[in-house]
């Protein structure tokens, strides 16, 4: 997980650091002494955020607001040595509220019950990002395909949704230069047999699906930033910028179709904010 501590006491947060490194063992977390200095690194997507209350130069409660405000599905956790804040914290709808001293145990469990889902624990073994340039990772590390059509062809499948696709189909996106012959069939199933043997020696069975000579992926192994976005996942649109399998050709159709969600989405937007300001 993506998990930042803010606390102006150094001590809390070596802490909370030593118990991450033991909860959350493949997790990116950050941490700061200086609230004002978080709040001017809000870069990326923020799963979870521990915050003291009470710090000089602004308070947990209005670094909060603000992640929030940029990042609305993340995770709040405060820290605080009194118990007069949980009201506030209860009406900010935050994940959790942890009194110092704190132990392992508190954190484990605070993390255990969030209140939003972090993107990276969907509890299926393959992620994908399709967001900017095609990725795809196993245990967090990248998937190494013998062959770059491999990946290609990887790639074609997931924009696909599922779909079962045909050879002549798979050949005009992946190899669209050749022809639809015997050779070029063969070439197709070289890169098809390179994704199954690359994620077997991973431990993931079963992600091709064959039927009749068409090909198709398994959605149920996927977590893919692509369909969380298509069912409504707050966190995955907030993720999307614009960009979508940027390296290839064949993803212009969904690239158009994600551009006018989001330009209509953008409209949407300015229209509430422009309603507010003239109320």
């Amino acid at each position: 997980m993506y998990i930042i501590g803010v606390d102006d006491r150094k001590t809390v947060l070596t802490t909370l650091e030593n118990m991450l490194k033991r909860i959350d063992p493949d997790g990116e977390h950050r941490f700061y002494t200086d609230p004002l200095k978080a709040a001017e690194e809000l870069d990326k997507p923020i799963e979870v955020a521990f915050i003291d209350v009470e710090m000089p130069g602004m308070n947990g409660i209005e670094l909060a607001k603000r992640i929030v405000k940029r990042y609305p599905f993340c995770n709040i956790i405060f820290l605080t040595g009194y118990s007069e804040y949980m009201e506030t914290a209860f009406d900010m709808h935050v994940s959790g509220y942890l009194l110092k001293p704190f132990s392992e145990k508190k954190v484990k469990e605070a993390l255990q019950h969030l209140r939003h889902q972090p993107y990276s624990i969907s509890g299926r073994p393959v992620k994908v990002q399709c967001f900017g340039s095609f990725e795809v990772f196993v245990n967090e590390k990248p998937v190494k395909f013998k062959r770059r059509k491999s990946k290609e062809t990887l790639a074609y499948l997931i924009d696909r949704k599922g779909a079962l696709c045909t050879m002549d189909m798979l050949i005009g996106n992946i190899e669209p230069d050749k022809p639809l012959d015997a050779p070029t069939k063969s070439e197709i199933r070289v890169y098809i047999g390179d994704i199954i043997v690359s994620f077997f020696a991973l431990g993931i069975e079963g992600l091709i699906v064959k039927s009749s000579g068409t090909f198709g992926i398994n959605l149920s192994l996927l977590d893919c930033d692509y369909y969380r976005y298509l069912d409504g996942d707050p966190y995955a649109i907030s993720r999307y910028a614009g960009e979508y399998m940027t390296q290839y050709s064949f993803a212009e159709e969904t690239r158009a179709f994600l551009e006018m969600k989001y330009y209509d989405r953008q409209k949407s937007q300015q229209f509430v904010k422009t309603h507010k300001f003239c109320s």
